[in-house]
């Protein structure tokens, strides 16, 4: 069971002025626990405190960052089952999911860990002519300074984790706002680094709503701010001045299943299914739109929509669910309505599309028109749409008409239609032989278009949050 309530934390200390801030349980709508809010006092001594932290964060050795990573994953290993209970509760996700996320969470500090001891320079060759006999050039890696972060609510561990970990990894003090619908995780993790010896300012969690984070986004005492979320993040970019910036506003990811794939069906299914509908499909990179060669198109569909049909929703607190409630009831209305214009423009639905409250049912359509918003916007929910194709020209095309380029799947047996889709897919990532949702945490991620800029994975996140600082030495 969650708290009665929790506080947020102002330079590394829990504050508990108030109880303002309500937490629903998704599933349930009922109170699941009470959250404390800072107010603008509170804002400007956490920014205050992280600038006055910079230069004992950079005096942080890297040893010393290494050794808070690796408590914290050791302390959100003991305290697996407590958080994936709140995760379970605070976002909806089906506890087998919820548990999945508590290891990524474990896993993102702990390649934190291992990069924190080599954020590493380079020796450069500056003879290159007579003239220079004598110069030598050495970089090494600094840590920025006061970072600013914004995370969502569809991964309340890992997305968090993405940003904080590098932070620390890096030396760089952070000022975190989380999602107001789910803040327990980043709470529980403030819980935890406050028992490191990080310097006394490394880090502030404000439960914050919007129109208040206003300073996270302008002030211009931070040096990088990371945002995830949806397409307000390009208007914060227009907000932020002169700071780095580093934007995940999501994506309609597709999937191509190749026509030699009719021996590989039953797992491509797996896969798809899967992609398109864990935690209710409130996933940046979950599939939206799948892409089939007319010679296994009708297989795939009859197996697709026979292994829709087959899962089970429910409360997410049982195990045997796998589709638990979205965010909440508009999130569900929306996209509902979404598959109601896709129909009446002459979309068929396969199975699915119905709702009740925010509980909407794994649906599948085929027939979509190409300027419906369910194929051209980001679903973020239960839904994928089917759509043949005949030749592979035709399926990059498909895959490449769109707003958003975060990444895509390719099923196939030809390393050269592998090749071409990696070289040809407008995406940030091309995952062959799996889902576009496919993500380890230390690999490059992120997206073009409207999908974003910049990339998340540990030591590239690390990469953004320093900076090259240049010796040339001349011999006596």
């Amino acid at each position: 069971m969650l708290k009665k309530t929790y506080p947020y934390y102002l330079a590394n200390q829990p504050q508990q002025p108030n109880a303002d801030l309500v937490v629903l349980d998704k599933y349930s709508g009922k109170v699941a626990t009470r959250v404390a809010v800072p107010d603008a006092k509170a804002t400007e001594k956490a920014i205050a405190a992280a600038v006055k932290a910079t230069a004992p964060m950079r005096a942080f050795k890297p040893w010393a960052r290494q050794a808070v990573l690796q408590h914290c994953a050791q302390r959100f290993a003991e305290r697996r089952d407590e958080l994936a209970e709140a995760l379970c509760i605070e976002a909806g996700k089906p506890i087998k999911d919820a548990a999945g996320e508590v290891t990524r969470l474990i896993e993102t500090f702990r390649i934190a860990a291992e990069e924190a001891v080599r954020i590493n320079g380079e020796t450069l060759n500056l003879e290159l002519a007579s003239r220079l006999d004598g110069y030598h050039g050495y970089t090494k890696r600094v840590p920025l300074g006061p970072v600013s972060f914004i995370t969502p609510f569809n991964f309340p561990l890992n997305l968090v984790a993405h940003k904080v970990a590098p932070a620390i990894a890096a030396g760089c003090p952070f000022v975190l706002k989380p999602a107001e619908k789910t803040p327990i995780g980043a709470l529980i993790i403030g819980e935890v680094l406050a028992e490191t010896d990080l310097p006394k300012g490394a880090f502030s969690i404000l439960t914050l709503d919007g129109e208040h984070a206003a300073p996270l986004v302008e002030d211009e005492r931070f040096k990088l701010l990371s945002f995830t979320g949806g397409q307000v993040g390009w208007e914060l970019k227009a907000r932020a001045g002169r700071k780095k910036v580093v934007l995940e506003l999501g994506g309609n990811a597709a999937c191509i299943i190749d026509a030699d794939q009719g021996p590989h069906l039953d797992r491509v299914v797996e896969r798809l299914v899967f992609g398109a509908f864990y935690q209710s499909g409130q996933s940046c990179i979950g599939v939206q739109r799948i892409y089939a060669h007319t010679d296994v198109y009708d297989a795939l569909k009859k197996k697709l929509v026979a292994a829709t049909k087959k899962l089970k929703a429910g409360d997410p607190k049982n195990k045997d669910v796998f589709l638990g409630p979205m965010i909440d009831e508009a999130a569900a209305e929306r996209l509902h309505d979404w598959i109601h214009e896709a129909k009446k423009a002459g979309g068929k639905v396969l199975c699915g599309g119905k709702r009740s409250g925010n509980m909407l049912e794994a649906t599948l359509m085929e027939d979509v028109p190409v300027d419906a918003k369910a194929n051209r916007q980001e679903a973020f929910g239960p839904f994928a749409l089917l759509a043949p194709f005949k030749k592979f020209d035709q399926a990059i095309a498909l895959v490449n008409d769109s707003d958003y380029g975060l990444q895509a799947g390719i099923f196939t047996d030809s390393l050269d239609h592998a090749m071409r889709a990696w070289n040809e897919l407008e995406q940030g990532g091309v995952i062959v032989n799996d889902i576009p949702s496919f993500r380890v945490d230390n690999m490059p991620y992120g997206g073009i278009k409207l999908s974003g800029l910049g990339r998340e994975g540990v030591r590239y996140a690390i990469e953004d949050m320093t900076e090259l600082r240049l010796m040339v030495m001349r011999e006596r």
